[in-house]
């Protein structure tokens, strides 16, 4: 899943404005996401694009606490994603990843490892995280389009600054970590399925993750 970068010296500044998920079957996939909860946060578009194992991303959803995480996990199934990894308590808190049925990896997690009420249905955040095998060269690339760094540790993850009226986080992990942290082969080829939009112009980064300008993305 590898791509050409292009330069970084045209754009004045990039932020994640829409994410959208690449199916083949973008009505079912709407009644899946609307079932979910998260259809608000994603765009749907058919493809066909050919691709196998690990598309080398994910969408986390944090929440408030361990029976949000489980609503929100038990939606999914019911709307007919499979477990990857159940939900259980970790050092970091409590949480579970699914696949839905279009292929896209789904994690819900969250800080606490005690319930202190019950499940609100309320999301806290959205982060989209991109598996690259070069956190720091992948991140030098979009600080060169603009973007800035909130947190990074490393060669191993790094997260971008988001405005308060944009959807998704941005953040990059190390691929063969991400792949361990879901549960799944870090193996895969082919199309990534999911294109990122921007204000900008549109441009591929160093591992193959394509951005179109925002007007240019149709909507779910």
């Amino acid at each position: 899943m590898k791509g050409m970068a292009t330069t970084a010296s045209t754009s004045p500044g990039t932020s994640l404005a829409s994410v959208t998920l690449e199916v083949a079957d973008p009505e079912a996939a709407r009644r899946f996401y609307s079932a979910f909860g998260v259809d608000t946060y994603i765009r749907l578009r058919a493809s066909e694009a050919h691709t196998t194992g690990f598309r080398g991303f994910t969408l986390a959803l944090t929440v408030s606490r361990p029976a949000t995480v489980d609503g929100f996990l038990g939606a999914a199934l019911d709307a007919g994603a499979t477990v990857l990894k159940p939900a259980a308590k970790s050092l970091w808190g409590y949480g579970g990843v699914v696949r839905a049925p279009d292929g896209t990896i789904w994690k819900v997690a969250t800080s606490a490892k005690k319930d202190t009420g019950p499940a609100t249905g309320e999301i806290d955040g959205v982060v989209l995280l991109l598996g690259v095998e070069d956190v720091k060269a992948v991140r030098q690339f979009y600080v060169g389009r603009g973007m800035t760094v909130a947190r990074s540790f490393g060669g191993k993850y790094a997260e971008f600054t988001s405005g308060s009226s944009d959807p998704v986080k941005l953040a990059l992990y190390k691929r063969g970590g991400l792949a361990k942290d879901l549960g799944v082969p870090a193996d895969g080829t082919g199309s990534h399925r999911v294109v990122l939009g921007s204000t900008a112009v549109p441009f591929t980064d160093p591992a193959g993750f394509a951005w179109e300008p925002e007007g240019g993305q149709e909507g779910a």
